[in-house]
């Protein structure tokens, strides 16, 4: 079960947004899904559109969390503010998991659901871990990287000769 889960029934749909907000215990869930140090806001505001079995959600997510610093892992509060464009498709039974099938873009944020509902909590909580930065760095982040004894990858890395060369022109 996801850590925030909002179903809907494509069925009851109105034309006024719905606005999802997570609760202390679903922002520690995610915060442990996610490897984050916490997850202190979540919350979405989101327009569903029927379009016969297809819904689309158009929206924006919002969020507030705390993760450590690739590097040196210090605390880093992180202000997140993203898009949220997905596809809610009914499942009609034709997929063949080793089908190979073309993609085009408008496919690609495409979510098939069975039954009558969708989580829509659930792609909320994906839209948020994409926009987690894996490989965030804090201001302590050089420091550590010097004690470990780790060099600066323009010194040392595959272009360090062209910045030689560079130098002595």
């Amino acid at each position: 079960m996801s850590e925030f889960s909002r179903m809907i029934d494509p069925r009851l749909l109105t034309a006024a947004p719905l606005h999802l907000v997570a609760s202390a215990e679903e922002c520690a869930g995610l915060a442990r899904r996610f490897a984050l140090i916490s997850v202190e806001r979540l919350e979405a505001t989101v327009s569903l559109e029927a379009d016969g079995p297809v819904v689309k959600a158009d929206g924006r997510l919002k969020a507030a969390i705390v993760q450590s610093c690739a590097v040196s892992g210090e605390e880093l509060p992180v202000a997140i503010d993203t898009p949220i464009a997905l596809r809610f498709v009914r499942d009609d039974g034709q997929h063949r998991p080793n089908e190979e099938i073309e993609l085009e873009a408008g496919d690609l944020d495409e979510i098939t659901y069975s039954g009558g509902q969708f989580d829509l909590g659930e792609e909320v909580a994906q839209t948020l871990a994409l926009a987690i930065d894996p490989y965030l760095t804090g201001p302590k982040a050089d420091e550590a990287r010097k004690k470990a004894g780790i060099a600066d990858e323009a010194a040392s890395g595959p272009f360090a000769a062209l910045a030689a060369l560079k130098k002595d022109s």
